[in-house]
């Protein structure tokens, strides 16, 4: 059974910087898409980021402030979040799933695997 578990969230001031991880375990997901999605109370969930082994995608909310990577060697992507907003307000999930591809149009319901999700605050 595939689990993932994140980290990395935390309180921090708009302009800051914070970087997530995701780790995974019990499969290899070195071909797999992984998708970031965040919650936030009284809005739906949002596709943030996505990787796969061909491309990566982004949410036009976060483009130029957010940058997603991947160390398969470690099993782990990455969320780096620069810029951070008060809108970027939101409990953040990692998923996963075995696409070639990826984009953060697919539905949530789409990825297979969810992590437990980590908050993220961003406030003065």
């Amino acid at each position: 059974q595939l689990q993932l578990v994140e980290s990395g969230g935390g309180l921090v001031q708009p302009g800051g910087s914070l970087r997530l991880s995701c780790v995974a375990s019990g499969y290899s997901v070195d071909y797999w898409a992984i998708g970031w999605f965040r919650e936030a109370p009284g809005k739906e969930t949002e596709g943030v980021s996505c990787i796969s082994s061909t491309n990566t995608d982004y949410a036009d909310s976060v483009k130029g402030r957010f940058t997603i990577s991947r160390d398969n060697a470690k099993q782990t992507v990455y969320l780096q979040m620069n810029n951070l907003k008060p809108e970027d307000t939101a409990v953040y999930y990692c998923t996963a799933v075995r696409w070639r591809t990826c984009s953060v149009e697919s539905d949530s319901n789409d990825y297979d695997y969810w992590g437990r999700g980590t908050q993220v605050t961003v406030s003065s």
